[in-house]
């Protein structure tokens, strides 16, 4: 698993609206049993979430989503499946957005 890779989100209940779930932790950390993810959501799917900073536009797989940062969370990994893609080359935006949740800055 490595940081940046995307993940289909496997739960039946949420992957309509959030499809994609991002994987930030770092991979020094891969021997832990969770992996800490923010989903990607479909636009129009949320209302009123969208900060620049906060919860970036991203296209991916020719598709806009919103990083929903707010809802960060940590998951067991072995629900991960194989990654699907990768979204390390938005490596400052997906910094900058998590920095700004924690630091407000």
């Amino acid at each position: 698993m490595a940081q940046f890779d995307v993940y289909t989100n496997p739960s039946k209940a949420t992957k309509q609206a959030y499809p994609f779930l991002l994987d930030i932790q770092n991979s020094i950390l891969s021997d832990l049993a969770t992996r800490i993810v923010i989903p990607l959501g479909k636009l129009e799917h949320v209302r009123n979430e969208s900060m620049q900073i906060l919860t970036p536009i991203i296209e991916y797989k020719d598709e806009k989503l919103i990083l929903l940062t707010p809802q960060i969370a940590s998951i067991p990994n072995k629900i991960l499946k194989e990654p699907i893609g990768s979204l390390a080359h938005l490596r400052d935006d997906i910094l900058g957005a998590i920095d700004f949740a924690v630091t407000g800055f």
